[in-house]
């Protein structure tokens, strides 16, 4: 049985390549393509696909959108990003669930490879692409797993108010708190945290990827 693909991407050149790459081998069926994120969501609610292969950077619904409706619906179509953007937004896709992820300048046998790869149910990350995305995205997950680890949830709530920039009076207002209840969460999370003041916290936060 073929792997049958929906293609999205905003170029019609590029488009019509991909078509053209995926066509002319029995192994692959390309039901339907796209030409941005409404198009791509609709045509894989519509046919399901084993996988999508998505551009990140598109108009009306841009990629992330895209993967972001896919997991909420809980879709099985798998999703390879082909893209040339920067590393701090193949993080984000690798995030909200793309299997695979190939930069536009390597050469399309490497996207038959990811494609394979991904409908067999593992994942393709090109080392140069997505190294570096993959570290990042275990640090910051280990971080904040540390963080929640050592506060109470409502400790948690506190520190990103904090790292917003909020005050005192403001955070007791959203949390509908008092100020001095406000202030104990406060010295208890710079006590845990080894921290002294709401700045180093906030500087503590930022460095560590919390959000």
């Amino acid at each position: 049985m073929s792997i049958r693909l929906v293609l999205a991407d905003d170029h019609p050149i590029l488009l019509e390549g991909l078509r053209q790459l995926f066509s002319v081998s029995p192994e692959f069926e390309v039901i339907a393509s796209a030409t941005n994120g409404n198009e791509a969501l609709e045509a894989v609610r519509r046919h399901r696909p084993d996988v999508l292969i998505l551009d990140l950077r598109m108009p009306e619904k841009d990629g992330f959108s895209v993967l972001r409706e896919l997991r909420r619906d809980r879709l099985s179509t798998r999703v390879v990003v082909l893209t040339a953007l920067a590393q701090e937004q193949i993080t984000e896709a690798i995030r909200l669930g793309a299997r695979g992820v190939v930069p536009k300048n390597l050469p399309p046998r490497l996207l038959i490879q990811c494609v394979r790869e991904v409908n067999a149910g593992r994942t393709w990350f090109e080392k140069s692409a997505a190294a570096h995305a993959i570290d990042t995205m275990l640090l910051h997950d280990a971080a904040m797993e540390e963080i929640a680890n050592s506060l109470t949830p409502r400790e948690v709530q506190v520190a990103r108010m904090v790292k917003k920039g909020l005050r005192n009076k403001e955070i007791a207002k959203k949390l509908a708190i008092t100020e001095g209840t406000t202030k104990l969460h406060l010295h208890s999370i710079y006590e845990k945290l080894e921290i002294d003041g709401r700045v180093a916290l906030a500087q503590f936060l930022q460095n560590k990827g919390f959000d």
